[in-house]
């Protein structure tokens, strides 16, 4: 098969080898304007030799009007098999990523808002899925204590989101006992989100939508490793919108099961870092909310519409639209308007045996 070849301006033929066969068509086009000129000139001899009561008139074309047709509707048809491909523009929204950075450390398992910090958080992430439309919004999911534990690629599935959701809604997948989930480090949630990123574009290549990320927690000591995770998102082009939950206040975190020849842990106070949670949203170059001051419904809003004005409005992709189908629809139309100046029934004969013999050649 031979390759493609552009025309000039923005088309291309998949099949140039077949671009000949328009020697048909122009054939019985030049035959067309032979027999146009011998009506002309037949119209106006009779014009200057026949001597009539009134002024005679002659159509400009009369059947020959059929046959101009025929000879369009063999152009498209040509034209369609050689499959012809425009070049258009496509204009779109660039569209939104959000990597959400879900604390699933031992303090969230505090009770100081209603039921506890975890599941006040999971039911806020659901309003903000519900906020979201899905068509031009991706969303990646991620829980950290001590370690990451990434849950949701980015996907434009709400499905998949909400799966995640159901199966997390009521307690963190780290376990009380493990020494790794009495530690919320964020910079190490960071790290991952960034990795997310990377990793789409490795798979799917460079999309040009707003980055963003939300951290849910209820605090972390601000610190220089904050900082660099921080530095490396906003290098990347990614904003850091922060989530607080918990009180001031505070509250005692859950009992760990007691196990055989070990002392009880002492009982531990956590309360919401307020302080630190919004450092780390100034330097990444978004906001701060905190949830039971406002509407969940109007936080979520609230972040979704600061990140569609940072954002970059439109991004213009190029692609190829295939024209077969609209020149086989051309072809169509020229056919039924031709039918309408034929009169003469051998005339519709000889027409409909030079479109059946021209396609079948063709098949």
């Amino acid at each position: 098969m031979l390759d493609s070849i552009p025309l000039a301006g923005p088309v291309r033929l998949l099949h140039p080898e077949v671009v000949w066969l328009l020697v048909i068509p122009g054939a019985i086009g030049a035959l067309w304007g032979w027999r146009y000129w011998q009506r002309r000139r037949d119209a106006r001899r009779y014009v200057l030799e026949r001597t009539t009561p009134g002024r005679e008139r002659y159509p400009l074309t009369g059947a020959l009007a059929g046959w101009l047709c025929v000879i369009g509707a063999l152009v498209c048809v040509v034209l369609a098999v050689a499959r012809p491909q425009a070049r258009v523009s496509l204009v779109q929204s660039a569209g939104i990523d959000f990597v959400i950075l879900q604390d699933g450390s031992t303090s969230m398992r505090v009770g100081d808002v209603t039921p506890d910090r975890w599941q006040r958080s999971t039911a806020w992430l659901r309003t903000f899925a519900e906020a979201l439309s899905w068509s031009q919004e991706r969303v990646a999911l991620a829980l950290f204590a001590y370690r990451p534990a990434p849950q949701v690629r980015l996907t434009s599935d709400p499905n998949a989101f909400f799966f995640f959701l159901d199966y997390l809604q009521d307690e963190p997948p780290f376990r009380l006992e493990d020494d790794t989930s009495w530690d919320t480090n964020i910079q190490e949630g960071l790290h991952w989100g960034l990795r997310m990123f990377e990793l789409d574009e490795e798979l799917y290549g460079r999309r040009r939508s707003a980055k963003a990320f939300i951290v849910i927690s209820d605090g972390q000591d601000w610190g220089e490793e904050v900082g660099t995770a921080i530095a490396r998102a906003r290098d990347y082009g990614a904003r850091v919108y922060v989530i607080g939950v918990g009180t001031t206040a505070g509250g005692i975190i859950p009992d760990v099961p007691p196990q055989r020849y070990r002392e009880p842990y002492p009982a531990i106070h956590s309360a919401l870092d307020r302080q630190s949670l919004r450092a780390i949203a100034t330097a990444g170059g978004g906001q701060y909310h905190e949830l039971g001051t406002d509407r969940d419904d109007a936080i979520a809003l609230r972040i979704l519409s600061d990140v569609q004005q940072r954002a970059e409005a439109f991004q213009r992709d190029e692609v190829f639209q295939d024209l077969y189908w609209p020149l086989l629809c051309g072809a169509g139309f020229f056919l039924c308007v031709g039918a309408g100046f034929v009169r003469d029934r051998t005339e519709q004969w000889w027409q409909l045996a030079v479109v059946v013999g021209v396609v079948i050649f063709l098949l």
